[in-house]
């Protein structure tokens, strides 16, 4: 629960300020202070009659009516405080700045308990504890420096992480980027990363609340939750982005099933992110430069106009945004003629655009128009720094007028920070947001034009519940049986190839016979058949069949054989994992032996849309083998990606589902056939 005092809190009280200001008690309250917190400030703290010019109370009993509480006081001494301020004090907001608490010891996570369930009570707000605070318009309840400019079109940030929160503003900061609010959550006691997103969802206004939101997380506690709202803000027209941290495993993942070896919990990471529209950051540099190019309208494309004085820094973002899938038209022709007229000899003009280190603010306000209104690109990318010779505070003030001006984004590197740092200095002041570094940046560019908006339409094709949940609620733990697992298959709607169980000659016969030549004996009981010499394909007269039968049914743990058509097609794989909390991760790829040989895989997390289920499949390495490629036939696109989508409609039909292999899967151009299939319940 998000209260009003935690945002526009009228009254504040630091327990434990200080006069020393290199104490946390002591810097919040200059902090607040400083930047001119409107409200009533108050101070505890038995030792002292006045802190930094504030009357101090002896304790927290002295108190009158407060909104907000900040404790800087030994963890053992946070349960008795909170409980006085909320019952007793009217409180409704509380900052716990103190460590000590569940990352510290047992006894810590009782104290922090013991305050969750005070606070609960009071219908107050937490953060923390084990945080460095929150930043709001209304004030800064933060005790770090530096404290960045605040601005209601600037950026919000939720961190799990104090000391990283103020590295990722110190980043911004040499940006130009600004903050609307910033909030650390520490140990999220109550409120998390999730909560707040949350409410920012619930109170946002398009074109009124900060426009952009970034995320720095370490644990995700509801990824429903976080799913649903960071949906909800893309949809509005908010933009997310996010690190992760935490996400290399220390050793490998004991798992029974390809499925569980190649799926992880950061892959179910990142399938939520890109449900979602969030864009996944991997560094706070890489955030904040994300950021910034968030902060500029968005491309209605992909082309993209380098504008430069310096060869080398272009030729490096081309590099870096054309390996990304981003188009650098050639410009010629007429147009690009009469430009190059306007530029010194030796200019040239085919994109990038290199107007040399003599260029002009003249000259680049030529070829910015040029790009604006003649040459058909999506945005411009100015590139301009100085050999330290000159001032360049002309071309910034034209630059920034473009940007302002032009319908097309334009996003201006200025790599000089020591040469020209005043002019830069300068620009940023104005509003203007710039970039030190062309790769770093084309490589955000690229994420941000790439990134699609989050997932609308996640409607399932029906499956037979009733059916489903019989087989489910019939079972036990651990791998189901063949029967079992056929009846799930035809429940969802997956085409799977006549077969049958037979652990005797009789029986043998009689399906190799209903069946049909060629065949495929498989074994049932041994998880990885091939490995056990449990496969055997092409099996085409009565011979045979018996002699690998008697061979096969004395393979350790082999109870019976299955036999099958022997089909041809693509092999593919359509796999499923319940991660915890995150739900189902749905997987596909090619089947057979390339599922962990190349492990090309696509995973998205269930419920799977059409749109979905076509790009796991087009994203695929293997992609072309699909499409057909050198005479061999392709794969139906349009059953494979059903096919997809019926997975996840029977996971969702049945949860306790635990891990699930289709592999291989025969695809041509006139249906998809599950040929082998596992599956592993968990209740």
């Amino acid at each position: 629960m998000i209260t009003k005092e935690l945002i526009s809190p009228k009254s504040i009280v630091i327990v434990g300020g200080s006069d020393d200001n290199k104490k946390t008690g002591g810097n919040v309250l200059k902090n607040l202070i400083e930047t001119g917190y409107k409200g009533k400030l108050y101070v505890v703290n038995p030792k002292s009659e006045k802190v930094q010019g504030i009357v101090s109370h002896k304790t927290v009993e002295d108190l009158p009516q407060v909104d907000l509480a900040i404790l800087a006081i030994p963890a053992k001494m946070c349960p008795s405080a909170v409980d006085t301020l909320c019952s007793k004090k009217g409180c409704k907001a509380v900052i716990i700045f103190s460590a000590g608490f569940h990352e510290d010891s047992p006894e810590g996570a009782l104290l922090e308990e013991e305050i969750v369930r005070i606070v609960n009570k009071a219908g107050a707000s937490l953060i923390g504890p084990n945080c460095i605070g929150v930043i709001t318009p209304n004030y800064t309840g933060a005790f770090t420096k530096p404290i960045p400019a605040l601005s209601e079109g600037g950026v919000d940030i939720i961190s799990g992480s104090g000391a990283t929160v103020v590295f990722i503003i110190e980043a911004a900061m040499q940006l130009g980027l600004k903050f609307s609010s910033v909030y650390s959550v520490g140990n999220s006691a109550q409120l998390g990363v999730e909560d707040i997103l949350k409410h920012m969802d619930e109170t946002y206004i398009h074109g009124k609340s900060a426009p952009v939101k970034l995320l720095y997380i370490e644990n995700i506690n509801n990824p429903q939750i976080l799913l649903k709202h960071a949906t909800s803000l893309i949809q509005k027209g908010a933009k997310i982005a996010a690190i992760k941290s935490g996400y290399s495993e220390a050793g490998s993942r004991a798992a029974s099933s390809h499925t569980g070896a190649l799926a992880s919990p950061d892959k179910a990471v990142n399938a939520l992110f890109r449900k979602a529209g969030i864009i996944r950051c991997y560094s706070r540099s890489e955030l904040v430069t994300v950021a910034s190019v968030l902060m500029y309208p968005k491309p209605k494309g992909n082309k993209v106009a380098i504008i430069t004085h310096a060869g080398g820094p272009a030729v490096m973002l081309t590099d870096a945004i054309s390996s990304n899938g981003i188009k650098i038209p050639h410009f010629s022709g007429k147009k690009a003629d009469e430009l190059l007229s306007k530029l010194f000899p030796g200019s040239s003009v085919a994109n990038p655009v290199d107007f040399l280190a003599t260029g002009t603010a003249e000259q680049l306000e030529s070829i910015i128009d040029a790009c604006e209104n003649d040459f058909d690109v999506d945005s411009m990318v100015v590139i301009f720094g100085s050999p330290g010779l000159t001032s360049v505070y002309d071309v910034y003030e034209k630059l920034a007028k473009k940007i302002s001006h032009c319908k097309k984004p334009i996003y201006p590197v200025l790599p000089s920070i020591v040469n020209v740092k005043s002019e830069i200095e300068v620009f940023q002041s104005k509003g203007g947001i710039s970039f030190p570094d062309e790769v770093i940046f084309g490589n955000a560019l690229a994420k941000v034009i790439n990134t699609k908006d989050a997932i609308k339409d996640s409607m399932l094709p029906p499956v037979d519940k009733k059916l489903i949940r019989e087989v489910i609620d019939g079972s036990t733990n651990g791998y189901l049986s063949p029967l079992q697992v056929q009846k799930l298959l035809d429940a969802a709607g997956i085409k799977r190839a006549k077969e049958a169980i037979v652990n005797d000659l009789t029986s043998l016969r009689k399906a190799a016979k209903e069946i049909g030549y060629p065949l495929v004996m498989k074994v049932v009981g041994p998880v990885h058949k091939t490995d056990v010499g449990g496969v055997v394909l092409n099996v085409n007269d009565e011979e045979t069949l018996e002699t690998e039968f008697s061979r096969m049914m004395t393979i350790k743990d082999t109870t019976a054989i299955l036999i099958q058509p022997m089909l041809s097609g693509t092999q593919l794989f359509i796999g499923a994992k319940r991660e915890e909390k995150f739900g189902h991760l749905i997987l596909c790829g090619l089947g057979g032996i390339f599922v962990e040989a190349l492990q090309d895989i696509s995973t998205a997390l269930s419920p799977v849309s059409s749109e979905e289920a076509k790009e796991m499949i087009t994203e695929l390495k293997g992609y072309k083998l699909i499409q057909g490629t050198r005479g061999q036939e392709g794969v139906n696109e349009i059953i494979f990606n059903e096919a997809i989508r019926r997975i996840s409609a029977l996971c969702n039909t049945a949860p306790e589902i635990f891990e699930m292999d289709l592999n291989p899967l025969l695809g041509n151009l006139k249906q998809v056939i599950a040929v082998d299939a596992r599956i592993r319940i968990e209740k």
